[in-house]
């Protein structure tokens, strides 16, 4: 079942500015089961800024994004203007594209998939893609190791926002691999790689602005929790900081022989 709605589009503006997207190492890595080859129709729902389109379309793919909110497909068609790239951007459900059965030659979900009604949105998946074709659940996540930065700043978060449910987290979602393989799709790799990111104090502040913990909260609540970010930062934190990332993706396959 898909997590209570969160509009995103609140912090629209700080997830194009702010979240890092996926590195060029993920894009190399999932070379090897044959995903992200120049010519090959992409879908990317829950697109949000567009961080997996643009970085597919990069390498050469017709990549298309779709998303719910119409504040981050503004973003995400930004953002791929200045890259001097081209990607379409559709608004519309995860669940319900309304696009072509058997169109895609990948399905990809970049740190969205959690919010889906899963099971809806891996029939979507199969329906649009063409036997043979794959699917890609992707994680890109800071890591809240302990005495590091991002538990302590999660220990702030929950401060202000005691309910939120993500907190802790590993980067890892194996659950979700039976998401596709109930669907019919074969499971074909998952893979994980861990690298720093940096960031400077004010572009960790707007990371976690983005944060789904952070952006519900009142908007004088939230200033509150940015102001005693920015105030741990600059007593303990020289910049640049370089904060523990964990790559986490699951592959599968449409089978060749499946009907579209």
């Amino acid at each position: 079942m898909a997590r209570p709605l969160v509009d995103f589009g609140v912090s629209a503006g700080d997830y194009a500015q702010h979240r890092p997207g996926f590195p060029n190492p993920f894009f190399d890595h999932v070379r090897r089961y044959g995903i992200g080859v120049a010519g090959q129709c992409v879908l990317d729902i829950g697109t949000g800024t567009g961080a997996l389109a643009r970085g597919f379309a990069q390498r050469g793919c017709r990549a298309v994004g779709v998303d719910p909110s119409p504040e981050m497909l503004h973003e995400a068609v930004a953002l791929t203007r200045a890259a001097g790239l081209c990607a379409d951007y559709v608004r519309g459900q995860a669940e319900a594209t309304g696009l072509v059965a058997g169109r895609f030659d990948l399905v990809c979900a970049g740190q969205c998939w959690h919010w889906f009604d899963r099971a809806a949105a891996a029939g979507e998946t199969w329906r649009v893609l063409r036997p043979g074709g794959h699917a890609l659940i992707a994680y890109f996540s800071y890591l809240s190791e302990p005495d590091t930065l991002g538990a302590i700043t999660e220990q702030l978060v929950l401060r202000h926002n005691p309910a939120w449910p993500l907190a802790g987290s590993d980067g890892r979602a194996p659950g979700l691999i039976t998401d596709l393989t109930s669907q019919g799709f074969e499971h074909i790799a998952t893979f994980e790689f861990d690298m720093p990111i940096r960031f400077t104090h004010d572009s960790w502040r707007g990371r976690l602005r983005a944060c789904n913990g952070v952006m519900t909260l009142p908007q004088e609540q939230l200033a509150a929790f940015d102001a005693e970010l920015a105030a741990l930062l600059a007593e303990r934190y020289p910049e640049p900081l370089l904060i523990p990332h964990r790559i986490y993706a699951i592959v599968g396959r449409k089978p060749a022989t499946a009907s579209a």
